[in-house]
């Protein structure tokens, strides 16, 4: 007779169980890092403000992967919703002094209700033409919020400056560190919203879709209806991270949307990882850093390595690119997940 000893009785799930009581670990301490952090100093409102840009960029990527990733349509114009939604936040507090909280939902709706009715005519496009479509719609919110019969509202090329919310309730915390939370609770409920709906049994449509739409409409699945529903709530994600940028920014002008936003936030998904939902926060975290710290690496770079000539501050930024899909063909996340899987198998 065998004795089952306690690694017998381990079962195939433990290895997820683990990972999820480590993923809640870190979000105890990610949620932390202001009253622990700030008070002694050792995190600066930089700082803070800097992972406030990581997580709201990280939403931004979520969207674009609920449409690209899972729904396999192909987006190059999501810098627009970006916009929109920071846009409807601003004029919501600059000029009906509305509280930050109640400017999401609203950016929110006017988002989707924009991305689903994009999103209808779009559904007789594939492909290239529907990425040229998008391209087209990343192109003109910018210039059509400069639009004279708008400025009224957008304030034309001057913009519209914020003050950044204080922490309400006494809190000892600062405005930077105060919003951190915000994002990071708002970025939680989005990413759980994100798996729940994934999971769910319209998240196999929206994937049988992306995977065969002959096959999936044959089932009786409605794939316009579908396909049009995945594009709102992709534009409410993005519409919600330029709300939330538009609040810790303190600031928005058409010219801070241009369309390379859109082909960042494109960047990040498939950095991060295409149809993967820790892929969205790798994503949000390359975007930043390349943002923040391309120009001023790449001077580094040619000083330390004496180049005869100064090269430009986004050649770092392609030669990571280049690097980074020739390594990583499925995204950081999957290489991680196909390297992890390896060790496991040794």
């Amino acid at each position: 007779m065998t004795t089952i000893t306690s690694t017998d009785r381990i079962s195939p799930e433990a290895p997820s169980q683990i990972g999820r009581y480590a993923l809640y670990g870190l979000l105890v301490l990610a949620a932390a890092l202001p009253f622990i952090g700030g008070k002694t100093g050792l995190i600066s409102n930089f700082t803070f403000l800097q992972l406030s840009l990581m997580i709201v960029y990280a939403i931004a990527v979520l969207g674009l992967n609920l449409l690209t990733g899972f729904n396999g349509q192909i987006s190059l114009g999501h810098g627009a919703f970006f916009a929109a939604g920071a846009y409807v936040a601003a004029i919501l507090m600059d000029q009906y002094n509305v509280n930050y909280w109640l400017t999401l939902p609203v950016a929110a709706l006017f988002c989707f209700c924009v991305g689903y009715l994009f999103g209808l005519p779009a559904l007789r496009l594939e492909g290239h033409y529907l990425a040229l479509a998008t391209f087209g719609l990343a192109i003109a919110v910018p210039q059509m919020l400069k639009y004279r019969h708008l400025e009224p509202f957008t304030n034309g090329v001057m913009g519209i400056n914020l003050i950044k919310p204080e922490a309400p309730f006494g809190l000892a915390v600062s405005a930077d560190q105060w919003m951190y939370l915000v994002v990071l609770v708002v970025a939680v409920l989005m990413f759980w919203f994100a798996r729940n709906l994934i999971d769910s049994r319209p998240g196999r449509a929206i994937r049988a879709i992306r995977d065969h739409p002959m096959a999936a409409g044959t089932m009786g699945i409605d794939t316009s209806r579908y396909k049009a529903t995945v594009f709102g709530i992709s534009a409410l994600y993005t519409g919600v991270a330029g709300a939330l940028h538009a609040i810790i920014f303190e600031f928005v002008a058409p010219d801070s949307f241009r369309f390379e936003l859109s082909i960042a936030i494109l960047v990040g998904a498939v950095v991060g990882g295409v149809a993967s939902l820790p892929g969205a926060v790798i994503g949000g975290v390359f975007v930043q850093v390349i943002e923040k710290y391309a120009d001023a690496a790449t001077k580094k770079f040619t000083a330390a390595f004496h180049l005869p000539i100064e090269l430009e501050p986004w050649t770092l930024y392609g030669i990571t690119l280049i690097v980074l899909i020739y390594v990583m063909p499925t995204g950081i996340a999957g290489g991680l997940s196909a390297l992890f899987a390896r060790f496991r198998r040794n």
